[in-house]
C-alpha cells in the first residue's frame, strides 16, 4: 500500500477498521459516518475493497458469525494495515498544511482575510491537525 496513494474508499475503510474488527455492513455505516456522507459504499463495491486491501496484506478476517440464518465476515486492521494508514493520514494532514499556508499567503497578497478567520470549520481542521493531546 505504501507504494501507492492510497484511494479515499480504502483510507475511510482502514479507518473504520482502526477501533477494532467490524463485518461488511458495519463497514458500510462507519465509513459514511466518519466521512460525513461522501463516501457511500455499495456491496459490491465494499467486497471488492475488501478483497484487495486483504490481498495487500493491511487487513484481514477476523472471524464469521452467523446472524439471522446469514454469514457476517469480520475484517480486521493488521500491522501494516495501521502503518499504511499512519502514512497516508500525515501525507494528507502535510498536504492541508502546505495548501492552508499557500491560501493564507494568496489571501495577504490581496488583502483579503485568511480562511481560518472567514470559516470556522477551516480554523477548527486546522488546529484539530496540529493538536497533540492523547
Amino acid at each position: 500500500m505504501a507504494s501507492r496513494e492510497m484511494t479515499r474508499t480504502a483510507f475511510y475503510v482502514l479507518i473504520a477498521l482502526a477501533d477494532g474488527p467490524r463485518h461488511g455492513y458495519g463497514i458500510v455505516q462507519e465509513t459514511a459516518a466518519l466521512s460525513e456522507g461522501q463516501v457511500q459504499l455499495r456491496i459490491g463495491t465494499l467486497y471488492g475493497v475488501l478483497e484487495r486491501l486483504t490481498a495487500e496484506g493491511v487487513i484481514e478476517r477476523d472471524r464469521e458469525e452467523a446472524h439471522r440464518g446469514r454469514l457476517r465476515r469480520y475484517y480486521r486492521l493488521t500491522d501494516d494495515g495501521e502503518a499504511a494508514l499512519g502514512a497516508e493520514a500525515a501525507r494528507m494532514a502535510s498536504g492541508a498544511r502546505v495548501a492552508t499556508r499557500r491560501l493564507a499567503a494568496r489571501q495577504a497578497a490581496h488583502g483579503t482575510a485568511p480562511a481560518d478567520e472567514q470559516d470556522p470549520a477551516v480554523f477548527a481542521a486546522d488546529h484539530e491537525l496540529h493538536d497533540t493531546r492523547p
